[in-house]
């Protein structure tokens, strides 16, 4: 008999870990949303809404044999999953990768969890940031800077204002990349204003057009007419809370081994934003530790130990595009990190923003002209 694999979140790791498990085990997919939503393609789903459809793929299409249940988990104990519903899902094995919460637009709203919902969420987005001239990001990490970059390709004519508490571009990257990044910015016209903060957030809603003035700290006006939210990652542990598995971290993260599996359990791991690693909360970060998971629990199926280790990696790597015509990148060599070529970010992310590989884990077939 099949061992039930339950899968708690369908995002960029949870879904690589149901898909690959599908064929060994009785797989459970457990997600609240119609679809997977492949965020590095939300900002220029804002912005060109003809092409928004290309950041949903529907959990329909991912398992040959295993289940989706479209629901919330409200608690986890050893051997299985508490439903919202209140359905019982039992697990022989248990991964959860819920991932982080992060502000509308680079993240759905919570609220909408049908492809539809969200369409209709971006399309009445890109209406009031169309009719906008002024445009004001707080957050200058790569979200806001993304953003910044969707926005100048679509309305090069737009004043597009960047202010972050940071005194620099990308702290922790290579130099050359930190002043690559800058000087784009500059060509593109987008003005990033450093080691400031606003002394109060906007009053309008987030992605409402409705024109405003603010105050930076060190005494500068800023006038826009609309404004986005782009820092503060809250990592998605609620569910964990009433302590039935585990003691989260001071940071609402969960202790996991060197093998990914939460402490004191060797049949439920943990991976991507919500495990107590050093990693960056990153979508590549995520899958690579999913890798490390199916490794262990294929190995376990099979009646072997897992003997899978991640390694957190100690260099950054980042593929930062500013639409589909500029971007910077640092990836890691044998030699050390290296500066991406402008080719390369596009090659690799900007030109489609991962939607071709994304369509081939849901088994879709998307043209050149979806890119």
């Amino acid at each position: 008999m099949a061992r039930t694999v339950v899968v708690v979140g369908g995002g960029y790791g949870g879904s690589l870990v149901a898909k690959s498990l599908d064929d060994v085990a009785d797989v459970v997919l457990i997600d609240p949303r119609e679809a997977f939503v492949n965020a590095a393609a939300s900002l220029r789903a804002l912005t060109r809404p003809d092409w928004a459809p290309n950041a949903f793929f529907s959990f329909e299409s991912l398992l040959e044999h295993g289940r989706v249940v479209r629901d919330s988990a409200v608690s986890v104990a050893p051997a299985g999953v508490t439903l919202a519903s209140g359905e019982q899902v039992d697990a022989d094995y248990l991964v959860l990768a819920t991932g982080s919460g992060y502000a509308y637009p680079a993240k759905p709203r919570s609220t909408s969890t049908s492809i539809a919902a969200q369409l209709d969420d971006l399309r009445e987005t890109h209406k009031e940031l169309s009719g906008a001239g002024r445009v004001l990001i707080v957050g200058a990490g790569p979200v806001g800077l993304e953003l910044a970059g969707e926005i100048t390709q679509v309305w090069p004519d737009k004043h597009v204002v960047v202010v972050d508490k940071s005194e620099e571009l990308l702290p922790g990257f290579l130099p050359e990349v930190r002043a690559g990044l800058r000087h784009q910015l500059d060509e593109l016209g987008i003005d990033v204003r450093l080691g400031t903060e606003l002394t109060a957030l906007p009053a309008p809603e987030a992605g409402r057009a409705h024109s405003f003035a603010v105050t930076t700290t060190e005494g500068d006006e800023i006038a826009a007419d609309i404004w986005f939210h782009a820092f503060g990652v809250r990592v998605n542990t609620g569910y964990l809370t009433d302590g039935r598995l585990t003691q989260l971290t001071a940071q609402a993260t969960i202790p996991v081994t060197g093998r990914l599996n939460v402490r004191g359990y060797d049949h439920v791991y943990a991976l991507g934003d919500i495990a107590a690693l050093p990693d960056p909360k990153m979508a590549s970060y995520a899958m690579a530790q999913a890798e490390a998971v199916v490794a262990n629990v294929r190995a376990q199926l099979a009646g072997d130990p897992p003997c899978t280790v991640y390694l957190p990696t100690p260099e950054r790597r980042i593929l930062l595009p500013l639409g589909t015509h500029a971007g910077v990148g640092q990836l890691p060599t044998t030699a050390g990190p290296v500066a991406a070529t402008l080719d390369t970010v596009y090659e690799r992310k900007g030109a489609d923003l991962f939607t071709a590989r994304f369509a081939a884990r849901f088994g879709n077939v998307r043209g050149p002209d979806d890119h």
